[in-house]
């Protein structure tokens, strides 16, 4: 086997493998093949010694592009005008002249009268008990008689002597107490309570009323009155067509497949793959463990960051390395 249909082997191997991890991600099958079949004969251009390379899909890119569409279209409108009015001022009569009896109110004089307002009458009145503090002399023992040691001429020497004993009589006790007596029972007076009067002012009357004759002269006013200075009429207005800008998105060039240097066993280390891993989740990408281990779950998360970013897809390139703020050259 010649050295040209090795490295076509090997390059044609690399586009299987991406085949099974990123065609997914490619804009058609047959593009993607097409690619692929390209590329058989080719290898990385300016590789160097200890870098790893792999084709990976660059998407295709868009660009927008600004349709006006017609939303609505030109049509016209009837409006009514209405009709304007103009206020002027006239006087109106409002009454007319007329006559009627005015009634000329009776004459009253005013006199002073002294009026019984209440009349003499009698209560009675209770006027209360009255008191007065007594001292009683209350017994607090009965006399008695008792016996005591009396002195003698003879006083007890020994025991061989008699003792001398006195009966005395023992005057009762008596204690003073203070005592609320009445001295004057409850009783009731009459009292009697004249009269009360008081002057009044009394209307008499000293003359009565009567009636006279009053001509009542017309009364005018000046209104307001609102006339028609121009008839309600119909107007048409021409209503213009309205148009919208409606972005289009258009594919300026397809996605294609390039190699790109990207990471892998030679200048990879489990410090940087947890760099990355750290990287990913501060940006929102979920690689699971921070365990610098390229598994399945950091792959994914590499993945759904590259769509995102619109970035070099298929394998965990410097580029995104480098988009994630994660110095590839850290590998040691």
């Amino acid at each position: 086997m010649t050295f040209k249909s090795t490295q076509a082997h090997i390059v044609l191997a690399c586009a299987l493998m991406m085949g099974t991890t990123g065609v997914g991600l490619a804009q058609s099958q047959d593009e993607v093949d097409a690619q692929y079949a390209a590329a058989t004969e080719l290898l990385p251009p300016d590789a160097r010694a200890g870098e790893c390379y792999a084709r990976v899909f660059i998407p295709g890119t868009t660009k927008r592009v600004a349709n006006k569409v017609l939303v609505k279209e030109a049509t016209e409108k009837l409006e009514v005008v209405e009709a304007r009015y103009e206020t002027v001022e006239e006087t109106v009569e409002i009454q007319t002249a007329s006559e009627e009896l005015e009634i000329i109110p009776a004459v009253f004089e005013t006199r002073f009268e002294t009026v019984i307002v209440e009349p003499e009458r009698e209560v009675q009145e209770v006027v209360d008990a009255v008191y007065e503090e007594t001292e009683e002399k209350v017994k607090i023992r009965e006399a008695y008689s008792t016996w005591k040691k009396g002195e003698g001429p003879i006083q007890r020497y020994d025991e061989a002597t008699g003792e001398i004993m006195c009966l005395v009589n023992v005057p009762a006790e008596y204690k003073v107490v203070s005592k609320r007596v009445i001295k004057v029972p409850p009783r009731t007076i009459t009292k009697v309570i004249p009269a009360k009067t008081e002057k009044v002012e009394v209307k008499v009357m000293v003359e009565p009323p009567k009636t006279r004759k009053v001509t009542i002269p017309a009364k005018s006013r000046t209104v307001e009155v609102r006339k028609l200075v121009a008839p309600a009429s119909v107007k048409k207005i021409e209503i213009p067509a309205q148009y919208e800008t409606v972005y289009e998105v258009k594919k300026e060039a397809a996605g294609k497949m390039e190699w790109r240097p990207i990471l892998c066993n030679t200048n990879a280390s489990p410090k940087l793959i947890q760099k990355l891993q750290v990287a990913l989740r501060e940006k929102g990408y979920n690689p699971g463990t921070i365990d610098g281990v390229l598994g399945g779950g950091t792959m994914e998360a590499i993945r759904r960051y590259q769509r995102a970013k619109g970035i070099a897809q298929g394998q965990l390139t410097i580029e995104v390395m480098r988009e994630l703020g994660v110095d590839p050259g850290a590998s040691i």
